[in-house]
This record gives C-alpha cells, sequence and structure tokens, in this order.
C-alpha cells in the first residue's frame, strides 16, 4: 500500500510540475475560468430590459384607445415614447432604431367595442433581438387582458348587475399566479447557471488536452509517464494525474459556481455541500474525459483550443436546457450523455435554482459516475497504448 501511494505521489508531484510550466494551461485553468464568469454575470446582471421605446399609431382616436395607451406606458416593459400620424412615420422610427415595437389601433376599434363587437390591434415587433419581442408581447398581453376585464365588466353592469356580481361573474374562482424558481422570468437566472457549468467544463477539458497534445507533439508523451510505471500498474498514472487535475480545479470550481453566483444574486437554493458532491463526479468525468481524448487523438497542443470553438456551442445546445430533450432526435440524445456536461448541467440547475437535494438529481448523479467509471478505463487504454505503439 505504501509503494502503491508513493508511485500516486510521484505522478502527481510530476504532473503539477508540467501544468505550473505551461503558461496556456494556467491561462485555460485560471486566467479564462475568471476572466469569463465575471464577463458574463457582469453583462448580463440586469435580468430583465425595462423602458423599451415604443411608437403608437392611433387611427381610432376613441377612449378605449386612450386607455389601452395609458396602460401600455405605465407597464415595465414597454414607454410609450412616441404618438405617430401614420403608419409610415412609425416605420421609420423603427427603421432608425428609435423604438422596437409599434402598437396600431384601427380607426374601427372603439366603434367594435360599442357595437359589442370583437375589436383587435396591431402589434409589430422589432425582430432583431429575442428581448424586443418578449417585452412586447408581456406588455401587450398583460395590457390586453385587463382591458379584456374591463371591457366584460363594463358589458355585465349595463344588464343592471352591481359591481360585486359583476366581478364574480368575470373571475367565479379566484387563482394566484405564482411563478416558481424565475419569478422575474429572467434571462439571467436562466442562462448564466448553465454557461458558468460550461466554462468549468472547457476550460478543465481543453488545458487537459493541451498538456496532452504538447506531449505528443514533442514526442515527449512516454517521458511523461514515471520510468519505474511504464512496465506495470498504468492506471496509478491516471489516478495521480486526475487527482492533480481535481486539486487544482476546486478553486476554480468553487469560485465559479459558488461565490460567482452570490456575487450576482443568482439563485442559489441548494445547499453548499449537495453542490461539492456533486461537482465531484462532475469534475472527475470531465478530467478522464480529457485524457483519453488527450491521449488518443490531440497531436498539437493547440488542437484543443481549436476544438473548443466548435464544442461549446454543441454543448450548450446538448444540455437540454436550451431545448427540451423530450423534443430531441434519439441520436442527439445518446450522443448528449457522452459529455458530462450534459448530467452535469441539468443536475447543478436543479440543485441551485429549484433547491433539489441530491437524492433528487440521483439520474444525473448517477450518470456522472458511470462516465467516470467508463471513461477512466479508457484514459488507462490510452495510457497504455502510449506506452506500446509510441517511442520517447
Amino acid at each position: 500500500m505504501i509503494k502503491y501511494l508513493n508511485d500516486i505521489w510521484v505522478v502527481f508531484t510530476t504532473e503539477v510540475h508540467r501544468v505550473f510550466n505551461n503558461k496556456m494551461v494556467l491561462l485555460c485553468f485560471y486566467v479564462a475560468s475568471v476572466i469569463y464568469p465575471f464577463f458574463f454575470c457582469y453583462i448580463y446582471k440586469n435580468e430583465q430590459m425595462v423602458g423599451m421605446p415604443v411608437a403608437v399609431v392611433d387611427d381610432a382616436r376613441c377612449e378605449e384607445s386612450r386607455r389601452m395607451m395609458r396602460k401600455m406606458g405605465s407597464t415595465a416593459e414597454m414607454d410609450i415614447y412616441y404618438h405617430c400620424q401614420n403608419m409610415a412615420e412609425a416605420e421609420q422610427l423603427m427603421r432608425d432604431h428609435k423604438v422596437h415595437a409599434i402598437v396600431y389601433f384601427p380607426s374601427d376599434y372603439g366603434t367594435r367595442i360599442a357595437a359589442l363587437q370583437t375589436a383587435r390591434l396591431c402589434l409589430f415587433c422589432d425582430m432583431s433581438s429575442f428581448y424586443y419581442y418578449k417585452n412586447a408581447m408581456l406588455g401587450s398581453n398583460f395590457c390586453l387582458i385587463d382591458e379584456m376585464h374591463t371591457i366584460e365588466l363594463q358589458r355585465f353592469e349595463l344588464t343592471g348587475m352591481d359591481d360585486p356580481q359583476a366581478k364574480n361573474m368575470m373571475q367565479p374562482i379566484v387563482y394566484d399566479d405564482i411563478k416558481l424558481f424565475n419569478p422575474s422570468g429572467g434571462f439571467t437566472s436562466f442562462f448564466i447557471p448553465i454557461l458558468l457549468m460550461l466554462v468549468v467544463h472547457q476550460t478543465l477539458f481543453f488545458g487537459i488536452c493541451i498538456l496532452c497534445g504538447e506531449a505528443n507533439e514533442n514526442r515527449r508523451s512516454l517521458l511523461a509517464i514515471p520510468p519505474h510505471l511504464r512496465a506495470r500498474s498504468i492506471h496509478r498514472v491516471t489516478i495521480g494525474r486526475a487527482l492533480c487535475y481535481l486539486l487544482l480545479d476546486i478553486p476554480v470550481a468553487l469560485f465559479c459556481l459558488w461565490l460567482m453566483p452570490r456575487c450576482f444574486a443568482l439563485p442559489q437554493l441548494g445547499a453548499l455541500h449537495d453542490i461539492l458532491l456533486f461537482l465531484l463526479p462532475f469534475t472527475l468525468a470531465i478530467i478522464c474525459m480529457g485524457m483519453t481524448i488527450g491521449n488518443f487523438f490531440v497531436r498539437e497542443k493547440t488542437s484543443g483550443l481549436l476544438a473548443m470553438l466548435y464544442f461549446s456551442v454543441l454543448l450548450f445546445f446538448l444540455s437540454g436546457m436550451v431545448w427540451p430533450q423530450s423534443n430531441m432526435p434519439r441520436f442527439w440524445y445518446a450522443l448528449s450523455y457522452l459529455f458530462p456536461s450534459t448530467p452535469g448541467i441539468q443536475g447543478f440547475v436543479r440543485i441551485t435554482s429549484t433547491g433539489a437535494s441530491l437524492l433528487e438529481v440521483r439520474h444525473e448523479y448517477t450518470a456522472l459516475w458511470i462516465q467516470t467509471g467508463a471513461y477512466f478505463i479508457l484514459a488507462c487504454t490510452s495510457l497504455r497504448y502510449i506506452k506500446r505503439y509510441r517511442k520517447p
């Protein structure tokens, strides 16, 4: 046992020396892992865009249209900046990016309401940003629902009902609208936890690939293995390297996934010990996958950085948070579980955003441990491949 632990310690110290003598790896492990989370958290620190400028074209010029405009102007999502005489003037404002939505009241808007008919208004949105569409639709829908209640109340009162009776007819069952886990409907609470997990995943994975690529590029991959371990017990090399990367990544993971969300008031409902226990197989799975791919496929130290440009976007969409996994083709669903990011992101978001316990994310937790075991075997196999077919 002492010999076993001593071999692991030798590999551990050798790998620490390799990491701290490689500027590209240090840049990937620490500099990028600090800058990216802070940069994105700072950019998206505001959950919502408020006061979006809107132009109104009122051809109806009636009490109902003016009442509707007052309601739209009082919402958090929209502010009426311009009252235009015609659609051509409003369209020019949108082309000049002075407004991002146009509300048009047809000339028969008031007369149709007075005739107890369905009235219509038109909404034109600037689709250059999802936020513009979201604000325009939310703000106008809130106002439309409230206006429909107002009109319905007036019609009940015309039949002779008093105000309490009319309100009971409008809403016989009183309900409360409670939004779970993201009350503001903000983009930051949804997007940033996914991004932070991807930062941890990608920086660690590609830092390991850089080390493997540098050794393969200089034909020193075999020399990176201590001489007395080349003939036997190759799994001790894998364990020693994995412990090195794990201990070096602990400060990064805590900074990205625990400190940064607290600094920017992001959802943190889960217990710290649940987060740490969940991150253990997540980090180990990334490490073993990085060693496997790095030893088998990475021939140059820059190859990992080039692949990062393609893998990052792919993993973001395969995570199942942007697009539901139930609607994914079976091939892409199966492919997503080859990467630790898929169960890692899903489990982490449930723990931090919904307050789930480790037991409630046991599916993702088990998947990460299975990935860790599978990639550990493959990492050992890749070292045996290096020992057999590559010369120092």
